[in-house]
Parts: structure tokens; sequence; C-alpha cells
């Protein structure tokens, strides 16, 4: 991948810095999703929830996260990526107590109306640490935001270890996202005081009538609607795992519930792994060829989850279909940053197309195991790799696109 800043660069010391910065934030925004995602089983209980019913709560999490996308570029773009970190973690972190209060009371509603904030807080949040990360990726000059994401992994892994352990010891939900809320509110806002100073493109104009004409151009860009939706289908493979992994092997193994946290925890260790030395293989290989492989490990793994005999193909498939999700969505991301000058609203406009796939996934797995099992619903994972192999060449790098493509097309 090639690079162009945009601007000069800055100091490698306040560069480094902000990177770690980065990488803060991304690791307390998955410890945040892993705490609350390796205790569906027990949120699912304590409710007294059927599939689809969990389906539905699930819903409430992307819906508030949908709600938020469309706005949040023109929010990054006009108060910079830090306080919009700052503004969305607290949206995030009332949102998992109040989601706590419901569990503890057994109020389905309340949990609802809590994630429902909190997703508003991550789809918002999202947007504002790739934005800030895209542009210490192109500062830097290489391959770095799958580094970034790697950290939402080990967080995501260090909340499903956290989860495992309270399930094991007998803690109840609610009393582990009160604690979990604190940790991420804390971890978030000391990493944005790193953060690269806010510098505007000159091009992206002033005022909310200019964001939106941007934003306008942005929706009708063929380059940024088709990485959406390559987006949005690794979004649906992440998100499928995400929500449905633990309670499918709890349910469909009649194993503990600690196990089928390990069983998540698997995944997101292997998709944290493949996110660290992602990286060096999308510099060696290019986006194109990484996408490809991801495709064919992701269909192995979840062939292996849905109909493998028994708990080791199950953790097996766990372990493969992570390293096959672990790429898509960063790449997309850094492709829709490629022009800085369009970063925030591209990111934006991708983001908001992929976390539809948060909004269908839930309760369409949710139905289809009231009807069939969860582990065989999860092969409506098949539908969205044929999405990524249709739109996945938009990913080329822009410029690319621009000087290379007549040369070698399909190729990097």
């Amino acid at each position: 991948m090639t690079f162009s800043p945009a601007v000069a660069p800055k100091p490698a010391r306040s560069i480094e810095v902000a990177k770690v910065a980065v990488a803060v934030t991304f690791a307390a925004n998955g410890l945040a999703f892993g705490s609350w995602a390796s205790r569906t089983p027990s949120i699912k209980a304590a409710l007294d929830l059927d599939a689809s019913q969990l389906g539905l709560l699930l819903l409430c999490l992307s819906v508030g996260s949908l709600t938020a996308l469309p706005l949040s570029g023109s929010v990054v773009q006009r108060i910079g990526p830090a306080a919009t970190v700052v503004v969305s973690v607290a949206a995030e972190s009332g949102g998992l107590l109040m989601a706590a209060w419901g569990v503890s009371t057994g109020q389905a509603t309340l949990c609802g109306a809590g994630l429902l904030l909190t997703g508003f807080g991550v789809g918002m949040w999202d947007v504002a640490m790739n934005v800030q990360g895209a542009a210490v990726e192109r500062k830097l000059g290489r391959n770095v935001m799958s580094r970034f994401h790697a950290a939402w992994s080990l967080g995501s892994v260090a909340g499903a270890g956290a989860g495992a352990l309270c399930a094991a010891i007998g803690m109840g939900v609610a009393t582990q996202l009160v604690i979990t809320a604190a940790v991420t509110a804390v971890l978030a806002i000391a990493g944005t005081r790193r953060y690269l100073p806010f510098e505007p493109e000159p091009s992206s104009g002033h005022g909310y009538r200019a964001g939106a004409a941007q934003l306008g151009r942005q929706w009708r860009d063929s380059r940024t609607l088709r990485i959406g939706c390559m987006v949005l289908g690794f979004a649906f493979v992440e998100g499928v795992a995400n929500d449905w992994l633990a309670v499918a092997v709890v349910s469909g193994l009649g194993i503990s519930e600690a196990i089928g946290a390990v069983a998540f925890g698997v995944f997101v260790a292997a998709m944290t792994v493949g996110r660290l030395v992602g990286a060096s293989a999308l510099d060696r290989w290019g986006r194109l060829r990484v996408l490809r492989a991801s495709v064919l490990l992701v269909a192995a793994g979840l062939l292996l989850v849905a109909v493998g005999p028994g708990l080791p193909a199950v953790l097996a498939g766990s372990l493969i279909w992570g390293i096959g999700a672990a790429l898509g969505f960063p790449t997309g991301i850094s492709a829709a940053a490629d022009d800085p000058a369009t970063a925030a609203i591209g990111v934006s406009v991708v983001t908001s197309i992929g976390y539809t796939a948060f909004l269908a996934g839930p309760p369409l797995v949710g139905f289809l195991g009231d009807a069939v099992g969860i582990r065989p619903a999860l092969l409506v994972v098949l539908g969205a790799l044929a999405l990524v192999l249709v739109t996945h060449t938009a990913a080329r790098p822009l410029a690319a696109v621009e000087v290379v493509e007549a040369v070698e097309p399909g190729e990097r």
C-alpha cells in the first residue's frame, strides 16, 4: 500500500505516543463489549428469554449504533476525534449501568433501553477512534490500522476472560457491568489526552451545511458504497460470532456457560493474533489477496462450528473463524480513509452501512435458531461471505486505483 501524507509529518515521538493512545481507546471499547458478550447466556437466563427474544434485545445495541453513525462523521469533523470519544464514552458507560440495573431487576425493557444508549456511544466512539487511527496510519506511512483493531480484540479477550471468571465464581452480571463501565471510562478518557491535535482538512468546508453536502457526496460515491458493503459482510461475520458463539456452544453441545465463554475467548484471541500479524501480511500481499484468503478461512471455521462433531471441532472452528474475521473490518476502514479530506465522512458512511449487519444479524440468527437450532443457524454467515467476494475489489488502495489499476487489475 502506498501512503501520501497530506501534511508535513509530526515529530516521531508525538506520533508514536498517539499510536499508543489510539490503541488504548480501542482496547477500552473492546473491553466493554467483551465483558457484555461473554455473559449473554447469563443475561438470557436472568431475563428468562428465548433465542428470538434475546435476538431482539441484542438488536437494541445495533439500533443505538446505527442512530449515531450517520451523525458521527460531521461531529468528528466539527469537534475532533478526542472530544467525540469523551462524549461517546459517557453515553456508553451510562448505558452499561442502565443495562446492569435492568438485568439485576429482571426488567428486559430497561436493559434494552440501556443497550440502546450503549449502542449510541459505541457508534460515535467507533468512528472517532477510527478517524484518529487513520490519521496516525497516514503519518506513519505504513499499515497499522489492523493493530489498532487488534487492541480492540485484546480488550475483548480481557472482557471475555473477566466474563468467564465471573461466571465461574458466581458474580452477577450486573456487578460485572458496573465495574466494566468504570474501567472503560478511565481508560478511554486517559487515551484521548494523547491524541494528535485536531486538524480539520481545508477542503472539508465549514458548518453543518458543508458537512451535509459532503455527506451526501459520499453516500453517492460508488467506491465508498462498495467498501461499505464489503464491511457489512465482514461485520456480519464478526457480529454473529460475537453475539451467538457462546450461546451456540452452550445450547448446541449442552455444556457449561464457562466453557461457552472460553469458546468465545478462543475466537477473539484468534482474531487478535490475526490483526497483530495482519499489518505485515497487508504490506506484503496487498489488501485484495488478504481479503480473499480471509473469506476462505471464515468458511472453513464456520463449518466446523456449525456442524463439527463435538467440542474439539467447535473450538478449532472458533480459532479458524477468528483468524479469518480479523482483517476485513479494519481493512475496509483504512480504504474508506484513503483520502484524508473525506476520511471522517467516508468512515462514517462505511461504518453506517457495515453496522446494518449488527442490526440484522442478532434477530435473524435468533429466529433461525428457534426453527433449526442455533448451531445450524450460523450457516447464514455464508451469504455474507458471498457479498464480500462481490465487493472486495473496491478496497484497492486509492493510489493504486488511479495509477496501477490498468497494469495489474485485481491483484492489490
